[in-house]
């Protein structure tokens, strides 16, 4: 595959702006070169824009290059900046899974490209030939969000890894709640799928969704040409420094991810044994997809109850059902407190 084919002209030629920060990036006595003020410090400086150090820890974590990092205002800027690279607006095309998350669809009708969903199948697994069959000569980019929201199932990696083989351009795998599927991402895999590009977040896991930092891996050049469109200043420094925090204190993120996934799988359990529960699907996000009768009426009473989940009925595939977050066992215990009332 060769990225440069796949890219809009405009876009291949496209001089980037070129930041202070951009043409010097070290140590001095004195910096007059951006128009900075110079009281209130460190926040009067423009932060990297490149978020070097913050690489460097992610890339120890993730045991990449930090040269195949992209850092995003959450996993929406790299979607986004994917679809205005690649895509060209009334003529291009994008493919997706359904159901799944919206803002792929929402990323797509802003560049007004056209956006093009595939069934999942019962069992909510992918259907190969679907979706090869919905691509044509103008498909750029398929997304595949594993585990799936608001499914909450993985799919299946030797589905994914057969598209990246037999699809011509890009296959995004968004993985945004994989720390709770362990084992089952595809980053060992970006160095044998040159169009595999996987999306990550510190907004579940991390447990640092307020701070908006999403993360995008690839090629190095596939990373080259997001960091060439994206805006120079895309992450502040108040963000950098909370992530460098959190980078240090891995041991804790991992003890909330076994604690999530313990009480996953106690709430599967508990909400499958009421009445008004039809199926608790398996799960390996952290949430539930609940299916229960008279679902909307159920949403509203809880809303009544000060407890918030999130009505999916209307989404396909998805009839009648819930998606409940998992919390800490205090806030699910109120949750099982207040479904029993029901009964």
């Amino acid at each position: 595959m060769e990225l440069n084919n796949l890219l809009r002209e405009n876009i291949k030629n496209l001089k980037p702006y070129s930041s202070a920060r951009d043409e010097y990036s070290g140590d001095a006595m004195v910096f007059l070169d951006a128009n900075e003020n110079p009281f209130n410090e460190p926040y009067n400086r423009y932060p990297d824009p490149l978020q070097r150090l913050v690489k460097e820890k992610i890339a120890v974590l993730k045991k990449v290059n930090a040269e195949n990092i992209f850092l995003g205002n959450g996993s929406d800027e790299p979607i986004d900046l994917l679809i205005r690279a690649f895509c060209e607006p009334g003529k291009d095309n994008v493919v997706t899974i359904d159901p799944t998350y919206g803002m792929y669809q929402v990323a797509a009708d802003i560049s007004g490209v056209e956006l093009r969903k595939v069934s999942l199948t019962e069992d909510f697994q992918l259907n190969i030939n679907d979706i090869l069959g919905e691509t044509d000569k103008n498909t750029k980019l398929i997304f595949l969000c594993s585990p799936n929201n608001p499914t909450g199932n993985s799919l299946n990696k030797d589905a994914m890894l057969e598209l990246a083989n037999q699809f011509h351009g890009l296959v995004i795998i968004d993985e945004a709640y994989i720390d709770f599927a362990p084992g089952k991402t595809l980053m060992p895999e970006l160095e044998h799928y040159p169009n595999l590009v996987i999306l990550q977040t510190f907004s579940k896991a991390w447990g640092m969704a307020g701070i908006r930092l999403g993360m995008a891996f690839g090629s190095t050049e596939l990373i080259g040409i997001l960091n060439k469109i994206k805006y120079p200043y895309n992450l502040n420094i108040l963000t950098q420094e909370k992530a460098m925090l959190l980078l240090d204190k891995k041991v804790t993120v991992q003890k909330w991810v076994k604690l999530l996934i313990a009480e996953r799988d106690k709430m599967e359990k508990l909400l499958a044994e009421f009445p008004f529960v039809v199926k608790v699907h398996p799960s390996e996000a952290n949430f539930l997809l609940v299916k229960m009768h008279d679902a909307r009426g159920i949403y509203n009473y809880l809303v009544e109850e000060g407890i918030i989940v999130r009505d999916r009925s209307k989404v396909h595939l998805c009839n009648e059902s819930l998606r409940i977050t998992i919390g800490n066992s205090e806030e699910n215990e109120s949750l099982l407190s207040a479904l029993k009332k029901l009964i």
